[in-house]
């Protein structure tokens, strides 16, 4: 298997620090407002690795932080007139509803920034016993001056780098890094904590640096986010772990691309900025837009179009209605060896395709390719009851990923389809072609068309 790493710059082969077992630390939300689909591109991403990781038979441990206490959190709470714990939860709640839409897989341990703030102190305390750290108008800083790898994963020159000042926000210019904050200095109306360095609060880059090492130690495999956590957050998470530790934080570092709307970036004002909730009213499935989300590499920017959902939408259709006829088509006499081969090819083209480094267009791909095979052999031969078998359980393996298919059937929708099809059946024998006509007319209302053939009736979804 092999992996990008946003460290080295290039791919390398997967290999774990401890042999069949990894673990790996995703930044979660932010939650001072819903996330929108930029935010769910990268956690869906980073779904799709977990799901991989798994399907190769790795033991995981993936931790997932929920920043709950930041610059954003406190200035929107002190905004709204609430305390900062009963913002940030309604929120919380929000994105792990939307987690749940878009089937992502829940990490072994949720981290709340909030209920490890012990774990910040003691860090906060190593660092300025190594003089890594100062303190500053009751603020703590870190001295970048005095780690001499900073800038090793954003890839920034070291002979280049211009100092500055230490400052109290969370980011900063790449092209001057400055002290950033480890422990801010308390302030009227914000919410603080008593401690062993003073009263205050965290610094953003200090919690998940806290938190990934309490669960996963001083080095684990895999660290994830979007591009833009690379320079400051991963960059200075590097810093405090390293500088207090003496060994490598992370050996994968894992980063997804950005996504635009329409060719633009995503913003309020120009009327492209979407979170799923947004996207849920206008009717939109969040299968379909888990499928886009996933569909393209997680190295290549993403152009988000209302227009992809309907295609992505299409393509899943394409995908279920193949899999009702598997359910639905009339009996062959007997098994056909062509469809093990086609599918044990498909199998093998799908695995190698998620082996180099996630490529997820190579593995719809064989998908598509099996489908499109498998469908002319189906309407034209009917399948034997272990075909149908075979072929449901290799898309059960394709689902492990997508988890967007259709592989049981035999819903109540179906089974209202059903009904509906045995009534037109019933009304085209007795000779009632105008009642017959009426029920081919709901089913299309309900996205359903038929197809009478001589094997009986086929039906298929066309949304």
């Amino acid at each position: 298997m092999l992996i990008f790493n946003t460290l080295t710059g290039r791919e390398e082969e997967f290999q774990p620090l401890q042999s069949g077992r990894v673990r790996m630390y995703t930044c979660g939300p932010t939650v001072y407002n819903f996330a929108h689909i930029g935010n769910l591109r990268t956690f869906v991403s980073q779904d799709l690795l977990r799901r991989w990781l798994l399907y190769r038979g790795y033991q995981l441990t993936h931790v997932m932080n929920v920043t709950d206490v930041d610059d954003k959190t406190i200035a929107n709470a002190c905004e709204r007139g609430v305390s900062l714990e009963e913002y940030t939860a309604g929120y919380a709640q929000a994105f792990f509803e939307d987690c749940r839409r878009l089937r992502l897989q829940q990490p072994e341990r949720v981290a709340y920034a909030t209920r490890h703030i012990p774990e910040m102190v003691e860090l906060v305390e190593k660092l300025l016993e190594k003089n890594l750290a100062y303190r500053q108008d009751g603020s703590i800083y870190y001295r970048i001056s005095a780690f001499p790898k900073y800038g090793r994963l954003s890839h920034l020159d070291p002979d280049q780098l211009q100092i500055g000042h230490s400052v109290e926000a969370d980011e900063y210019s790449k092209d001057n890094p400055r002290d950033f904050v480890l422990w801010k200095a308390p302030k009227e109306g914000e919410p603080s904590w008593e401690t062993r360095v003073g009263r205050g609060r965290p610094g953003w880059h200090l919690e998940c640096s806290a938190m990934s090492m309490k669960y996963l130690g001083d080095s684990f495999d895999i660290h994830g986010g979007g591009v833009d956590l690379i320079f400051p957050h991963h960059e200075n998470e590097i810093a405090q772990s390293e500088g207090v530790t003496g060994a490598p934080f992370v050996k994968y570092w894992f980063h997804t691309e950005h996504l635009v709307v329409d060719g633009e970036k995503m913003s309020k004002s120009k009327g492209n900025f979407y979170t799923l909730r947004d996207l849920l009213d206008k009717g939109f499935d969040p299968l379909a837009i888990r499928y886009l989300l996933l569909s393209t590499h997680y190295r290549k920017p993403l152009n988000f179009t209302l227009e992809g959902i309907l295609q992505a939408a299409a393509a899943l259709r394409s995908l279920n209605n193949f899999l009702l006829l598997v359910r639905t088509c009339r009996d062959a006499a007997a098994g056909n060896p062509r469809i093990g081969e086609i599918l044990q090819q498909a199998l093998a083209r799908f695995e190698s395709a998620m082996d180099d480094n996630l490529n997820i267009s190579g593995a719809l791909g064989a998908v598509f390719d099996a489908r499109y095979d498998l469908n002319a052999l189906a309407e034209s031969q009917g399948l034997f009851a272990g075909d149908r078998e075979r072929i449901l359980t290799t898309f059960g393996k394709f689902n492990a990923l997508l988890d967007s298919l259709d592989l049981e059937g035999e819903d109540t929708t179906d089974a209202q389809v059903r009904e509906l099809i045995q009534a037109r059946s019933d009304a085209r024998r007795n000779r009632d072609f105008k009642r017959a006509d009426e029920i081919r007319g709901q089913l299309l209302q309900r996205g359903v068309i038929l197809e009478d053939t001589r094997d009986g009736v086929r039906w298929k979804r066309i949304g």
